[in-house]
């Protein structure tokens, strides 16, 4: 079975003037096209070729597990962004604020970790244990792989932003969070986290 790059929930152009169409046409086309491409060609002669991306992700190592959670990673952060403002609902700010007081500490602790976070990675929000957390993950590691479930992330891998805001991690994370959060995608992966 071979894997394609999934349409974008967007046009190319949709996310400007905070994430470009030029970097969308190399994050996008170039970056997670070759994540695909990388992974179709290592399941060629593989036990795992057939099997879903998650249960790819779940029982490979090195390259292969490397380009199938970039393929996940990447489809995952697409459909974080909206190139709409959305709002959060009442009922899910309550669950921010009884685990991080207000919305905007969890914001802002999203943001410390996408800064902070050494090299390149991904930071997370995650249902776990029937609570919210932020986390950070390193290269391809995703939050599926420690038992946690994905609700919301933001790519800080440096060809994420640097076209756009040359090495300002800062700027890009915070155009993203501040104007492009996808909060009905965030949502619907709680309810699909506390309905497991």
């Amino acid at each position: 079975m071979n894997f394609n790059l999934p349409d974008l929930p967007y046009e190319r152009n949709a996310l400007e003037p905070y994430i470009s169409l030029e970097t969308i046409n190399y994050h996008y086309g170039k970056h997670h096209q070759a994540y695909v491409n990388n992974l179709n060609r290592f399941l060629e002669n593989s036990p795992l070729n057939g099997k879903t991306l998650e249960e790819i992700i779940m029982n490979s190592e090195g390259p292969t597990f490397n380009n199938a959670a970039q393929v996940w990673n990447h489809t995952f952060y697409w459909n974080c962004l909206s190139p709409v403002k959305t709002n959060v609902s009442g009922t899910f700010l309550k669950v921010i604020e009884n685990n991080f007081g207000t919305l905007d500490k969890m914001i802002e602790n999203l943001q410390q970790s996408a800064v902070a976070l050494f090299g390149s990675g991904w930071t997370w929000l995650v249902y776990e244990n029937g609570s919210l957390k932020v986390t950070q993950t390193s290269n391809a590691d995703l939050p599926m792989k420690h038992n946690q479930f994905a609700l919301f992330t933001i790519d800080v891998w440096e060809h994420a932003y640097y076209i756009d805001v040359r090495n300002d991690r800062a700027k890009y994370v915070q155009n993203v969070l501040s104007n492009l959060m996808n909060w009905k995608f965030i949502e619907e992966n709680y309810q699909k986290a506390t309905n497991k």
